[in-house]
């Protein structure tokens, strides 16, 4: 499924549903990813950030509740976390990793790194890595960024830099590919080719995009579509054998109502038979041992063309 080049992936044909195989001849693969970041400004998180509601509740009553109704359903989750969330919030990070959950990087600050040069963007990577070890007692394989600069809702940001250092910095996968719905090869370089392990992402399953500012009457908040979304990829990608990737924010999913809506579908979904609920960490291994790039990644001639005046 071929994308913008520079923008979430390069030429690379996604492999076939029968070409699927998950672990235990699970038929479907479900992915949770739990990010930690409150929303900030392009500078990344800062004071200011940390004092709202938002970031006060999502990282305490929210989670405590969110993680209620994981444990009830005995699901594992990958916490996108930016480093310093990290420091600050040190012993509540080092009991996600210690239940068992995973602890990915989102960055040191959740920053827009589109502006840095190699150099400081390294530093912050590598600054990022040692932070996130040193509370979890082991470095941290999966890098969370989404390329939307500007925008305090989004995942963060990448520069053309970026996927070469997370390669250089000995990551397993990128977790924000929009490329395909099964985990898929973004090549940093044709030529090799070499290539780094991106993870399914998609804006309609990611929890924020829909429940946002429900206090301030814009009536911005859409749960049910949330939920209609969520159901039907799911049934949809359980049937084809594929995988199905949410992404929650304690702050957005933490409400009572909306954590029932959560509750009931995992409920469902989870009376599914040969589900696999895994890690990033664990899909990305699982997905590098039985389809690695030296022999299983395809490349397909670029069919994109840029035009003058688009914005896509």
């Amino acid at each position: 499924m071929p994308w913008k080049d520079g923008y979430t992936i390069s030429d690379e044909r996604g492999i076939a549903d029968a070409d699927i195989v998950w672990p235990g001849d699970a038929r479907c693969c479900l992915t949770i990813v739990v990010d930690l970041s409150p929303p900030c400004g392009p500078a990344g998180i800062g004071p200011a950030d940390l004092r709202t509601p938002e970031a006060q509740y999502g990282m305490h009553g929210a989670l405590d509740a969110l993680l209620g109704v994981l444990q009830r359903h005995r699901l594992l989750a990958t916490f996108a976390t930016p480093a310093v969330m990290a420091d600050i919030h040190a012993p509540r990070i080092r009991a996600l990793a210690d239940s068992g959950h995973e602890v990915a990087a989102h960055g040191y600050r959740h920053e827009d790194v589109s502006g840095l040069d190699r150099v400081e963007e390294k530093a912050r990577l590598d600054r990022t890595t040692a932070m996130i070890g040193d509370v979890v007692g082991r470095r941290p394989v999966g890098w969370f960024s989404l390329p939307r600069q500007g925008d305090k809702f989004a995942g963060g940001s990448i520069s053309p830099n970026t996927m070469a250092l997370l390669l250089e910095g000995d990551y397993a996968y990128m977790g924000n590919g929009l490329a395909d719905d099964v985990p898929h090869w973004w090549v940093t370089d044709p030529a090799i080719p070499r290539a780094i392990l991106a993870l399914p992402y998609y804006y309609h399953f990611d929890d924020q995009f829909f429940l946002m500012f429900p206090a301030k009457g814009t009536g911005l908040e859409h749960a049910d579509a949330l939920l209609r979304n969520w159901h039907a990829e799911f049934v949809a990608q359980y049937r084809r054998g594929r995988q199905f990737c949410m992404t929650l924010h304690p702050h957005a999913i933490g409400f009572a109502h909306r954590l029932r809506m959560l509750d009931r579908f995992l409920g469902e979904i989870c009376g599914f038979p040969l589900l696999w609920n895994a890690t990033g960490q664990a899909c990305a291994a699982h997905w590098s041992a039985r389809y690695p790039a030296a022999t299983h990644l395809r490349l397909a001639p670029r069919i994109w063309q840029d035009h003058p005046g688009s914005l896509s």
